[in-house]
């Protein structure tokens, strides 16, 4: 049971204990039973007395010090049920120092409230199981001597102070109450107590004797117990050097995890950017395959092999029975041979068309341009979903091959396949090296995407002088493009008006179609409207347009509906960028070659 330091009554519990404290001596007045010091708290007394009243106050004393890791009171030692421990404090001794201050009447003053007292009868973390070291000073003085009883007092309260708990991952000095955190200071400590002692002029030790533990006073043998370990030695040195061992162990043990840590920090590091990039790799080679099958680039074949699969799936459903498709693949076959496109989805008669449309219903427009003759060309079974830059460059072949300038080119128009070979042929003749790398130089059994450049560079092997404009940018507001308008106007009405100084307001000129990219897909300007209010509108035509949609133009009762999903005006180009290959006539053999140079840097002209 816990027994009060102060009146040595045994308590049931630690809570009565403090009950008992609170109740009984913290409001006495304490005094210093040595000077007139009073009013203050028994903690405040007990350290007011080891360092005011130092050993000339008490020079007939024997005394007897406990440095303990376990915890003590000021008076006597709390005993619990689990831990037996002996002390060689006599028990009178502060009882006096007690009833002294108790008595003194030099103030009234009470106890502070805050004071309050531990009672734990566990050891602190950092002591051992069979208790830490215990040295004891021990003089050949009289313990009769009254002043004995004071010195007592002092030491007890010290051994308080000594046995509060030592926080977790702290090292007590087995010496004194000296409680590092650092093992290195630890150890400088150590090596200075072991060397006052050597020397005979310990700071707090005359003579060194240890208390055995429970094992060694029955042998009368002596031990130091290490404060780390509880590892006990025969003599100081060996303790000291066993200490030693201890800090050198630790220290480099840190180092050695410091550095384990630090090369697993890097290996991990380096495991998780290679992980990235093998991630980043196989995002890459899934979006270039995604690309490549978008682009027609993915070894899927081509016109041919399309047209057929189709074909296929339409007899499978009953769209077609297998005579007519062996006889379509016939054809197809034949046509490919041939290099000249089958005609079935061509459409001719259109301009004239529009021509004879606008004389009779062109109220509400000031100006109607139309290009020169040109048949329209619809995307087919075999090339539908990507044919659209082939086929709008059939539609501006069909328009050369009736104009006396050009009959120098082939008079019939090519199929795609043979576009595609055309195409392999411009880029043989050097044209465009970085457009055919982008492509591996191959472009026959695909179904890759063609643009302007491509376009290009075919008309310029084929001795035609072409230009590209590039709009890269609006130039309106809600991203359009007014400046595209403006210049296929100019396109238009600067040939129409030469020679004339009142221009007819319905223009059929000898002008080829403009050929007109935007991202993902390409269509064909054939003309062009000016409102009366002074709007300006596009007239295309779309390789998407089915040729019984394009029939329409043909008869009057029809022409209108397709008309209007011809034109396109300011607000329907909302694109981010656009670019135009226009044909301005044919190029002389030298032109030709420095053209094919330039090309390797090929740059368009940009608007703005």
């Amino acid at each position: 049971m816990p027994v009060c330091d102060i009146c040595s009554e045994e308590l049931p519990s630690e809570a009565e204990m403090r009950t008992h404290l609170l109740l009984s001596h913290t409001e006495n007045v304490m005094a210093c039973p040595f000077c007139s010091l009073s009013g203050v708290s028994y903690d405040e007394l007990n350290f007011h007395i080891n360092t005011a009243h130092t050993e000339k106050d008490c020079q007939e004393t024997s005394t007897t010090v406990v440095y303990s890791g376990q915890k003590s009171s000021n008076s006597r030692i709390a005993q619990s049920p689990n831990s037996a421990r002996t002390s060689n404090v006599d028990a009178k001794t502060m009882d006096k120092v007690s009833q002294a201050s108790t008595l003194s009447p030099s103030t009234g003053t009470s106890l502070s409230q805050g004071t309050s007292t531990s009672l734990k009868s566990s050891p602190p973390a950092a002591a051992t199981a069979n208790g830490a070291v215990k040295l004891f000073r021990t003089t050949h003085k009289s313990s009769n001597n009254p002043s004995k009883e004071r010195e007592d007092g002092r030491r007890k309260s010290k051994q308080k102070r000594l046995s509060s708990p030592i926080e977790e991952g702290c090292f007590a000095c087995p010496m004194c109450s000296l409680v590092c955190k650092d093992c290195f200071i630890l150890q400088e400590h150590v090596e200075l107590h072991l060397q006052d002692q050597a020397e005979g002029a310990g700071p707090e030790v005359d003579t060194l004797t240890e208390v055995p533990s429970t094992s060694s006073r029955r042998s009368g043998e002596m031990h130091y117990e290490c404060p780390i370990c509880s590892l006990s030695c025969s003599s100081i040195s060996s303790l000291q050097e066993h200490v030693e061992v201890h800090l050198e162990y630790g220290s480099a043990s840190a180092t050695g995890h410091s550095s384990e840590d630090l090369t697993l920090a890097r290996k991990l590091q380096e495991e998780e950017k290679q992980k990235c990039r093998e991630a980043e790799s196989r995002r890459e080679a899934e979006d270039f395959k995604k690309l490549q099958k978008q682009f027609g680039l993915d070894n899927s074949g081509g016109y041919s092999k399309q047209m057929e699969r189709n074909m296929e799936r339409a007899v499978s459903r009953g769209q077609m029975v297998p005579a007519e498709f062996h006889m379509k693949k016939a054809e197809m076959l034949e046509s490919l041979a041939s290099g000249v496109d089958d005609g079935r989805s061509k459409t001719s008669g259109l301009i004239g068309a529009l021509y004879s449309y606008y004389q009779r219903n062109a109220s509400d427009c000031a100006h109607v341009w139309l290009c020169a003759e040109t048949d329209h060309y619809s995307s087919s079974e075999g090339d539908k979903g990507w044919g659209c830059g082939y086929r709008n460059f059939q539609m501006l072949l069909s328009s050369l091959h009736r104009m006396e300038q050009y009959k120098c080119l082939a008079v019939s128009v090519p199929s795609i396949p043979r576009v595609q070979a055309l195409i392999e042929e411009a880029w043989g003749q050097g044209a465009d090296p970085q457009g055919a790398s982008q492509f591996n130089h191959r472009l026959q059994r695909t179904r890759a995407w063609i643009g302007a450049t491509e376009i290009y560079a075919v008309l310029t092997s084929l001795s035609v002088k072409a230009r590209i404009v590039d709009f890269h940018k609006p130039t309106g507001p809600g991203e359009t493009h007014p400046k595209l308008f403006e210049w296929v106007k100019q396109y238009f009405s600067h040939s129409a008006s030469r020679g004339a100084r009142l221009p007819p307001k319905i223009i059929q000129t000898t002008l080829p179609p403009i050929y007109l990219q935007h991202q993902g897909h390409s269509r064909s300007i054939v003309g062009m409207e000016q409102k009366v209010n002074g709007n300006l509108c596009l007239l295309l035509f779309d390789p998407g347009c089915a040729p019984g949609e394009m029939r329409k133009v043909l008869s009057q009762e029809t022409a209108a509906t397709t008309v209007r999903r011809m034109r396109k005006f300011i607000n329907g180009l909302k694109h981010r960028q656009y670019q135009v290959v226009a044909v301005e006539g044919l190029l002389t053999p030298e032109e030709k070659q420095g053209r094919i140079l330039n090309s390797r840097t090929l740059c368009a002209e940009k608007i703005p």
